[in-house]
């Protein structure tokens, strides 16, 4: 829908660059699903007078915050925890941070046959740059989610 309603100053983009951002923090691989969602969002688009999107507003809710700390067998944290150990090379050396399998919460599923961490970070990089994110504030968030 969006590419076709066109937009003001292309904030179609934004609004659909946000997805990835939202799955690398949101979502898991679960037993039933490879990138199941772990919470809910909702969003509001806003349309100028022309017809034409102008802007828009995400609410997210339910972060199911247990999966941090506690996952099944054969499930997975967020996507970013692995995208940040397997995926981002140069923020894994900068950060300090090793492999999935070091780590208690991150091990009891570390490897994926359908999800490509490697390409996971680099559309999540691509979509906060996209956002308008500095490169300072992505280190910040970077260094935050590793803490």
């Amino acid at each position: 829908m969006a590419p076709c309603a066109g937009s003001v100053s292309h904030v179609h983009r934004k609004i659909l660059q946000a997805n990835p951002v939202l799955e690398a923090f949101g979502n898991a691989k679960t037993i039933r699903n490879d990138n199941s969602s772990r919470f809910g969002k909702f969003i509001r688009v806003f349309f100028s007078d022309q017809m034409r999107i102008s802007g828009s507003l995400t609410q997210n809710y339910l972060l199911e915050k247990i999966r941090v700390c506690q996952q099944s067998n054969n499930e997975r944290n967020f996507h970013i925890f692995y995208q940040l150990t397997k995926g981002g090379f140069q923020k894994k050396n900068e950060l300090g941070l090793e492999s999935p399998a070091n780590y208690r919460y991150l091990k009891t599923c570390a490897d994926v046959a359908t999800i490509d961490d490697t390409e996971g970070f680099k559309e999540t990089l691509e979509a906060l740059k996209e956002l308008g994110f500095e490169a300072e504030e992505v280190d910040n968030l970077f260094q935050t989610v590793c803490e």
